[in-house]
């Protein structure tokens, strides 16, 4: 293929013709042009300068600082959808800014209007930002590069050789296109007329493909965490050994639903804990280090459903109807057994301690309702008990090599207040009978009231992350795109080559080879060098100077 064969018209050239030097710098960016003024006096000119203004990319990271600064309160403040009751809490804790950040909806920021508000602006912004740059490529795509300038010398980087006598003009031009094309370059020509000729290349339009990758893939993220907040749910769950979990929302120790969820969205699926085992390290300088979780739970994704077994590792997450259960935490759940004056049992359980350290020193409450009087065990749990003349009772390690209770005991109105959760007793409206150490098999009788506390051993729990999350798969491809949109829009540069050839009045061939890039600190001089050197003519001294210089 020959120079005469790629295309010589252009209508969107310059209009001064013969390939003006403005025609040569434009259209190496497709970012829109900023025009801060109002047309027209009515609200049509109103109307078109307000959506100017926020389909700018200014706009668009203004309300992306917006956006994350709002988030903050999310994190700062008690939210109703994990935790109502602490959200209550804090507003009688705080009866002058409770109500008034009520109102603010600092209890249910993500929720809230204003949140929404900023978060459909930025959703909006980057639409409108973005489609009209993409359609704006689309067409530079479809163009060819522009016609060479008048005076290639003038460009900031060009180079000027003269071929040899008998060096026709139209094969110079001929081997720099060919070079070109090799190297994956877009050109156009105009045949050597007897006077002159021209060859003109373009590369990196990929540049702007990643940048508008970039963008669209933020709004596939944007997309994604509002699918993912609107149907999906979040939850966790203690399961001790031998029992069970069935995904319902009573059965959640805490729940955060999206806002479409609805408890009959909720996958009938359910698992039992068989078996929870941890494994530390003993002696050395990691003594006590944590070596080995694992959970063996049976599950069935359907009431009819077979039950499978299964052994769950920390990240590797049981999946269940497209809901992912990850293993996230362990501790000890101590049995005890309660017996009246009467000898009649009243409590029969294992009761949930919770890990206070890394050795495990657990706390907990054990509330028997059904004893006359009411009877509540406050105390510690100890898998290796150790006891400290000022620190008192702890666990040197965290496997249960010598495990004990450390008890006291409560008689009176437990939940007197209505606002008690099963891991806090409140005692305003009783009175301690006594305080006791226990060991498995051991037996306590309360001095007082000759009910009957037996320290029956103890048996594991495991801690669960359910999450359904519709949101997952677009959030993941859409930070994969943006990676590699953000890679071609910072290593791709976006560059323009022009090769003359013209007839001198002594008859010589005269080549002038000159690039232009509006990146900044880029430069084309290797790629003009290396072209130059292809061609069948002798260097002269380079004209311009890489920018910056």
């Amino acid at each position: 293929m020959t120079t005469s064969d790629v295309k010589t018209t252009d209508p969107t050239d310059d209009p001064a013709g013969a390939g003006g030097d403005a025609a040569a710098t434009s259209g190496l960016s497709t970012a829109p042009r900023e025009d801060d003024s109002v047309k027209g006096l009515g609200a049509l000119g109103w109307a078109r300068w307000t959506w100017r203004q926020l389909t700018s990319m200014r706009t668009a990271l203004i309300l992306l600082f917006l956006l994350a600064l709002g988030s903050i309160p999310g994190s700062i403040f008690p939210q109703r959808s994990v935790n109502a009751i602490e959200v209550t809490q804090y507003i009688r804790d705080s009866p002058t800014w409770g109500p008034i950040l009520d109102r603010l909806d600092m209890f249910d920021v993500f929720g809230a209007p204003w949140f929404s508000a900023i978060y459909v602006l930025l959703f909006v912004s980057l639409i409108g930002c973005v489609i009209p740059r993409s359609m704006q490529h689309a067409r530079v795509l479809r163009q060819p590069p522009p016609k060479a300038p008048r005076h290639l010398s003038r460009l900031p980087q060009s180079r000027t050789a003269t071929a040899p006598p008998e060096a026709d003009p139209q094969e110079v031009l001929d081997l720099a296109a060919t070079t070109l094309r090799k190297r994956r370059w877009r050109l156009r020509a105009a045949a050597f007329d007897g006077t002159t000729g021209w060859v003109a290349a373009e590369k990196g339009y990929s540049r702007e493909v990643g940048n508008l990758l970039f963008h669209i893939s933020l709004m596939g993220i944007l997309a994604a965490i509002a699918l993912g907040s609107m149907a999906g749910f979040s939850g966790r769950v203690i399961v001790k050994e031998g029992t069970g979990f069935a995904d319902a929302i009573p059965s959640y120790d805490s729940f955060t639903p999206g806002r479409l969820t609805d408890s009959s969205d909720l996958p009938p699926f359910a698992f039992t804990l068989d078996k929870f085992t941890a494994a530390y390290q003993r002696g050395g300088t990691q003594n006590g280090a944590p070596r080995e979780f694992s959970a063996t739970v049976t599950s069935r994704t359907t009431p009819d459903a077979a039950p499978v077994t299964t052994t769950m590792q920390v990240n590797e997450p049981l999946v269940l109807d497209g809901v992912k259960i990850f293993l996230v935490g362990h501790g000890y759940a101590p049995k005890f057994t309660i017996k009246d004056k009467t000898g009649a049992i009243v409590f029969q359980d294992s009761v949930v301690f919770l890990p206070q350290d890394g050795n495990f020193t657990s706390t907990g409450v054990v509330k028997a309702f059904d004893t006359k009087p009411e009877l509540a065990l406050q105390g510690f749990f100890l898998p290796t008990a150790a006891v400290d003349p000022q620190r008192g009772p702890y666990s040197s390690f965290p496997a249960p090599d010598n495990p004990a209770v450390f008890l006291s005991a409560w008689t009176g109105t437990i939940d007197a207040s209505g606002q008690q959760t099963v891991y806090k007793l409140d005692t305003s409206a009783m009175k301690q009978v006594g305080i006791k150490s226990l060991i498995p098999g051991e037996t306590w009788t309360i001095p007082t009231t000759g009910q009957i506390v037996t320290f029956d051993g103890f048996v594991q729990f495991a801690t669960f992350s359910v999450a359904r999350d519709p949101g997952t798969g677009l959030a993941l491809a859409a930070a994969l795109l943006a990676i590699l949109g953000l890679t071609l829009s910072l290593l791709v540069q976006r560059r323009r080559v022009w090769v003359r050839a013209t007839r001198d009045k002594a008859g010589a061939t005269v080549v002038e080879v000159a690039g232009l890039t509006r990146s900044e600190h880029a430069s084309v001089e290797d790629e003009l060098d290396a072209l130059v050197a292809a061609l069948p003519v002798v260097s002269q001294p380079a004209h311009g100077s890489p920018p910056g210089e």
